[in-house]
């Protein structure tokens, strides 16, 4: 089938697009612009999809703070447009949000029947967005993740990575706890929730599920893990010290805790992500693989 994927050169629509093969298509800016509906519309129709999968987002978390509507009309409005061309087609949408939903107070993984409390514009934006696709298109999957990573684009372990090369000491925050996801794992998770989808819909796929790499850490541990496998790879692995969240300010507060419980999806679907460490091992080793060769 013809999946319509957004979010152009990003980590999860470029996993998307190697892990589905011929059955992607991939869309992005200019081509497809949240910002312009109009392109919204067109690139629907020239597709004419089976399913969607929306993986494109604002997800600048503290610039979000000081540009609130451009975050809105990324996160809301934009998918809220999507869902509604994929319910007059009578087809389905997986929607990709994020565990910044929630407020990290639980102190234990949240379950997706847990009250979503976002602290900051993006958090509440990307839920405003998850409303909209639901209460727009019947046949929504929306799915929570959280701390994405991959050998493209930019993230954390990326971030870790390049530095531990030019600096002897890193402090990373030690007292945030989440659920490392890669974003070759969550592509593959999405296919095989769409050939599900594929065999026929039921009714209880609708609506929201947690999808996040098994098991959980903080960024500190996920810092440590990184350079433990970069340091069996032979590259410089510098001290990782472990900060409080205070010492590290950002404009949008985190979540203290946002593990996320994805048993629901494991019964729905029979969809369950990998544990995360060896996930992390495969992308770093493959980051050191293909890095340019220095000098």
């Amino acid at each position: 089938m013809t999946i319509l994927v957004t979010g152009g050169t990003g980590q999860l629509a470029t996993a998307l697009a190697q892990e589905g093969g011929d059955d992607v298509r991939r869309v992005g800016r200019p081509e497809f612009d949240f910002d312009r509906p109009e392109t919204i519309e067109a690139v629907f129709a020239a597709v004419a999809p089976r399913l969607v999968v929306n993986a494109a987002a604002w997800t600048a978390v503290d610039v979000a703070e000081k540009e609130p509507e451009a975050a809105m009309r990324s996160n809301r409005d934009g998918p809220a447009l999507l869902a509604r061309l994929c319910a007059e087609a009578g087809i389905p949408m997986i929607h990709v949000s994020t565990d910044y939903v929630y407020d990290g107070d639980k102190g234990e993984p949240y379950v997706e029947s847990d009250a979503p409390r976002p602290t900051g514009v993006y958090g509440a934006t990307k839920l405003a967005g998850e409303q909209a696709v639901l209460a727009a298109c019947p046949r929504a999957v929306v799915l929570r993740t959280s701390w994405v990573y991959s050998a493209a684009g930019k993230n954390f372990v990326k971030t870790m990575l390049g530095a531990g090369k030019v600096r002897d000491k890193l402090t990373v925050v030690g007292d945030q706890k989440g659920c490392p996801t890669s974003a070759q794992d969550l592509a593959a998770a999405i296919l095989a929730i769409a050939s599900r989808i594929e065999e026929g819909w039921r009714d209880e796929y609708a609506g929201v599920f947690h999808a996040a790499g098994s098991g959980w850490t903080t960024w500190h541990g996920l810092a440590v893990a990184v350079f433990e496998e970069a340091g069996r790879l032979g590259e410089k692995v510098p001290v990782v010290e472990a900060i409080r969240t205070e010492d590290w300010p950002t404009p949008a507060k985190r979540p203290a805790d946002s593990r996320l419980d994805c048993g629901k999806l494991a019964r729905v679907f029979g969809v369950r992500q990998p544990d995360w460490r060896p996930s992390v091992a495969r992308v770093v080793s493959d980051l050191v693989s293909n890095a340019p060769a220095e000098g």
